[in-house]
């Protein structure tokens, strides 16, 4: 015996299934003392059935889920990678206007030192006039520590280039590299504004924890659908038809399936009613508090979005006053500052009281210069969070992120 079958079975959107299938068997018998005609014996069939559930496993609904959940599990990896994206722009940005602090930071502390250098030597000439080895001592210590300020400063510059380094990745400059970074933009000083509503729309449409909250309310609601489908009574629908041929030859076999002359048909339903369901009324039930749970889940993350979009506008409100405030009390200390220059040209005479007075506002100027530096940079700081809490961080520094179907992700800059 020799036979060999061979068919296809498409599912429907329906919930069934509909199959045709073709074959033949060969048999030949060689048995002594028995007679089969036709001796060999070549026996064809062509069959076709269609299996269709019309209560529970019924319809697109319940036939589709694990096809929507695939696409919505493929929407989460991308929203997933965008996210990954949009905290590495944020950190970048953030890294790049530290090394801006670093590098001014270090210039003020330098020329601090420069100053601090010049007025110990104006003490120094004076020992023996009117001035005390305690005093010349104090101003020594003055220096020294400063020049520990100008070394602590080159060491937050070299730590904030490799940080920027690390993030770019650049091949050219690794962070294993000595190369230093030089930021080459100045920071922002003007003033944005940015409507309340505007960055919250923005925020709920664009920002993906949030569209994977709503990816989260969809398979939840998409298992519900099929668990309320699960609790229902199994009622099948079938039908079959096998037509068949007999001959000695393949060929004849064939030619009797073409003529119908053997024809089977079959129709049967099934119906079952498992007694109290109670699996079913389980799993319906926990699918029940899932969705109420994506729904909760979707909620709160709405309402942290909504405190990160609050806190980052606020941020960037409170930043842009300091630059003020802070720009102010920097004119007043380096005013402060010039009078003296001026006072100590016109005195014929420089006492260690108006040298340590003038230590001190030279110290205190640096101070006012460093906490304008630093509201400027937290203003800047403060604009790349504002943009990463609303989505548009991409957007904001002329990345594009595309997704092609079927591709691998590509993210470029314009």
């Amino acid at each position: 015996t020799f036979a060999y079958s061979t068919g296809l079975r498409k599912p429907l959107t329906t919930g069934g299934t509909f199959t045709m299938s073709q074959g033949l068997e060969r048999t030949n018998d060689r048995t002594i003392g028995s007679s089969l005609s036709p001796d060999p014996a070549n026996e064809a069939f062509a069959a076709f059935a269609l299996e269709q559930p019309l209560l529970r496993g019924f319809g697109s609904d319940v036939s589709l889920a694990e096809i929507r959940l695939a696409r919505n599990a493929e929407r989460g990896a991308v929203l997933d990678q965008k996210s990954v994206l949009l905290d590495l722009v944020t950190e970048t940005e953030r890294a790049y206007w530290t090394l801006v602090r670093a590098r001014i930071a270090l210039q003020i502390r330098q020329r601090l030192l420069d100053r601090g250098v010049e007025t110990r030597d104006v003490l120094k000439s004076r020992l023996g006039v009117d001035a005390r080895p305690a005093e010349y001592s104090d101003a020594v210590a003055r220096v020294e520590s400063r020049r520990a300020e100008v070394i602590r400063a080159q060491r937050d510059l070299r730590l904030a280039s490799d940080q920027l380094k690390r993030l770019v990745n650049d091949p050219a400059f690794s962070v294993g590299d000595e190369t230093l970074l030089v930021a080459l933009d100045d920071p922002i000083e003007e003033p944005v504004s940015v409507a309340l509503v505007e960055a919250l729309s923005s925020a709920i449409a664009d920002r993906p924890e949030v569209q994977l909250a709503i990816l989260g309310i969809d398979d939840a609601s998409i298992r519900q659908t099929v668990a309320r489908n699960a609790r229902l009574p199994l009622l099948n629908f079938s039908v079959q038809s096998r037509i068949q041929g007999l001959d000695d030859s393949a060929g004849g076999a064939y030619e009797d399936i073409d003529d119908f002359a053997f024809v089977q048909w079959l129709l049967a339903g099934v119906f079952e009613q498992p007694i109290g369901n109670r699996a079913a009324e389980a799993n319906f039930r926990a699918s029940q508090l899932q969705r109420m749970r994506s729904v909760v889940d979707y909620r709160a993350t709405v309402q942290s979005a909504v405190l990160r979009v609050k806190n980052a506008l606020r941020e960037v409100q409170t930043q842009y006053t300091l630059i003020g405030q802070t720009r102010v009390s920097r004119i007043a200390a380096a005013e402060n500052l010039r009078t003296l220059l001026v006072l100590e040209k016109t005195i014929a005479s420089l006492s260690p009281d108006f040298l340590d007075l003038k230590f001190r506002r030279q110290e205190s100027l640096a101070l006012a210069e460093i906490e304008e530096v630093l509201a400027l940079t937290n203003y800047n700081i403060a604009l790349a969070e504002l943009a990463s809490a609303t989505g548009r961080a991409l957007e904001r520094n002329r990345i594009r992120f595309i997704v092609p179907e079927g591709g691998t992700f590509d993210a470029s800059i314009d």
